[in-house]
């Protein structure tokens, strides 16, 4: 394994050149919070599982917890748009790595997409191996489980790689996805009065020859050895289609399959009819600048999947929509899927702005127009996005029959509108202090899924507290004219802020263009997402 500690020395000396040291202690502050948050589950779960007196308890809702661990690890990171790193196979094909070592290394990296499931089957194996009324060795069945994790993990990513690289199947293939993570709550939904199929299903009455049912069984001691025959089964099947999916994806030509689905001509100039709609609407140089931020973020991979699964996200969440009942989410649906998308659509539009200009962003130092300018462009481009995500939101609500309200389109609108301002006022600091260059033709973020949460934790709850508000003097007054009066104020308040952070933000760039640069040209290393 020499080639495999030369690719992880590698990347660690990348990593410590490549990131800012001004973002370090940042991220650990939510990293610990994050992670810490998860290790008390875990430390919760071992004491639940080691307890004899929650035998009955364990024996019921184990397989049901190991079902929603699986469905994290494998639809969670999906969903986010964030698998965790991997390997960049076309700068390691060059070199004589035997590809068993190269698929060795990119299993340990799905680690990097389920660390918060591992904490808790760590727990889950803890607390088994201290149950006086289990068998200590009972415990290792958490590992084929991880394993079984790791290997199909790596196989569906490298699929939906595949799949995704060409630009006629995209759109069917997010989808499809979409549908998928929608069955369980659609046949909840649908499920008639009194029966309880779908929640005894997770609550222990699954097939046995489930790879969660197995290890749930081989745990807790009953008929271990073919529990254990059965788990193996499932960990060598994961590790076969995971080990094909990967050979394939390294012979795989991802420009090559772009080409061949190049746009015909007539397409292109009805498009370039869209880019020009900026100078339209606004002079010369903003109107340049803003074209072409919506050019390049259009022809983005990245960017074009985060924003399809924004808004057929909404189908998810329609099924429980029109459950029977005045529910809250009933209520709001429209909103909900709304705030979802602009936390898809965060790290291209808030967070990392200049991440897909990387080197090009020298050009805003050195051109006469001034860098406040810039903001704004890439700020308006974001708005336009952000409104045409709300926009196909509300038409797919419509085409499957959900009723929309003018009121319920205002509210949309108006909370996305005041949620996007403030997003936009720490973004803009933050997309100059923290740049980071992007691949834009890369379908996931390298980051986890985890910290992508981990903003939704941490950041969102401080900029929804005016919204709050707004909500809480709807209730209070009992008055919609209450609710968009206290949003307006709102607005009035994100647009003060905005402009305090914008200038701030023009500051730090001028005074920190050197490193800012330096960090947006700098490379990945050998293992990126």
């Amino acid at each position: 394994m020499n080639q495999a500690r030369a690719i992880l020395w590698a990347q660690w000396r990348t990593m410590r050149n490549y990131y800012p040291r001004e973002g370090v202690g940042w991220g650990a502050v939510i990293g610990a919070i994050w992670y810490g948050f998860w290790t008390l589950a875990a430390f919760a779960a071992a004491r639940i599982v080691a307890n004899p007196d929650n035998a009955a308890l364990v024996k019921t809702a184990l397989p049901g917890a190991l079902l929603i661990v699986f469905l994290y690890w494998q639809v969670v990171p999906v969903l986010m748009a964030a698998t965790g790193a991997s390997l960049e196979l076309k700068k390691l094909k060059v070199y004589p790595i035997p590809p068993r070592q190269l698929f060795a290394i990119e299993v340990m990296l799905r680690v990097t997409s389920g660390i918060e499931m591992l904490l808790v089957l760590t727990g889950i194996g803890l607390g088994t191996a201290f149950n006086p009324r289990l068998a200590g060795w009972a415990a290792l069945a958490v590992i084929p489980f991880v394993l079984f994790n790791l290997f199909l993990a790596v196989g569906i990513r490298d699929l939906l790689l595949r799949l995704l690289a060409r630009k006629r199947v995209r759109e069917v293939v997010v989808f499809l996805m979409v549908m998928l993570t929608a069955v369980p709550r659609l046949m909840l939904s649908l499920e008639p009065r009194g029966h309880r199929h779908l929640p005894g299903f997770l609550m222990g009455e699954s097939w046995s020859g489930f790879p969660w049912s197995s290890t749930a069984a081989w745990l807790q001691g009953t008929d271990a050895g073919n529990a254990a025959a059965v788990l193996a089964m499932w960990t060598m099947v994961a590790a076969l289609f995971g080990r094909w999916q990967f050979l394939r994806t390294m012979a795989f030509d991802a420009e090559a399959a772009a080409a061949g689905d190049s746009k015909p001509e007539q397409r292109e100039s009805w498009m370039e009819r869209v880019y020009r709609l900026p100078s339209m609407l606004l002079r010369d140089p903003l109107a340049a600048l803003v074209e072409k931020e919506i050019r390049m973020l259009a022809r983005s991979s990245r960017f074009r999947l985060v924003f399809l699964m924004g808004f057929t996200f909404g189908i998810v969440v329609i099924p429980i929509s029109i459950t029977r009942g005045d529910t809250l989410l009933r209520s709001h649906y429209l909103t909900a899927v709304s705030v979802y998308s602009l936390l898809l659509l965060s790290e291209s539009c808030f967070w990392n702005s200049f991440g897909f200009d990387r080197s090009a962003a020298q050009i805003y130092f050195l051109s006469p127009v001034p860098f406040g300018r810039v903001l704004a462009a890439k700020n308006l481009s974001a708005l336009f996005f952000i409104a045409l995500e709300i926009s196909a939101i509300t038409a797919v609500c419509g085409v499957v029959g959900m009723r929309l309200t003018p009121l319920l389109l205002g509210e949309a609108y108006s909370v996305a509108g005041v949620v996007t301002l403030f997003l936009l006022a720490a973004g803009n600091v933050m997309s100059v202090r923290n740049a980071r260059g992007m691949n834009p033709s890369t379908q996931f973020r390298k980051n986890a899924a985890g910290r992508a949460q981990a903003l939704l934790l941490f950041i969102y709850p401080i900029v929804f507290v005016p919204v709050a508000l707004a909500y809480v003097a709807q209730w209070a007054f009992d008055s919609e004219l209450a609710f968009f009066g206290v949003l307006a104020l709102d607005a009035a308040v994100a647009g003060v802020i905005y402009k305090i952070a914008l200038e701030s933000a023009v500051g730090t760039a001028e005074r920190r263009k050197e490193e800012m640069i330096a960090a947006l040209s700098a490379g990945e290393g050998i293992i990126g997402g």
